[in-house]
């Protein structure tokens, strides 16, 4: 799941190295953090969350494949 969220997020920003997740496992979810550059913040929740909201549908339409829940964090 983590390299799905980075591949979508380097496709969508300007600066692909900058982008990074980070996981945190819970017993139920597991909480995926994204941190992309300052000025690619924008791109990736889009307009008013759209891409964000699409990027969390995949999210979670991949996690019910692996019987798990999944959470995305957009850092600043």
């Amino acid at each position: 799941m983590k390299q799905l969220i980075e591949d979508i997020a380097k496709a969508l920003v300007d600066v692909p190295d900058e982008v990074s997740v980070k996981t945190l496992e819970g017993e139920q979810t597991t909480v995926l953090e994204l941190k992309v550059a300052p000025g690619d913040l924008g791109k990736v929740i889009g307009k008013q969350g759209r891409t964000a909201r699409s990027i969390r549908t995949i999210l979670g339409a991949a996690g019910m494949k692996l019987n798990r829940r999944f959470t995305l964090e957009i850092l600043e």
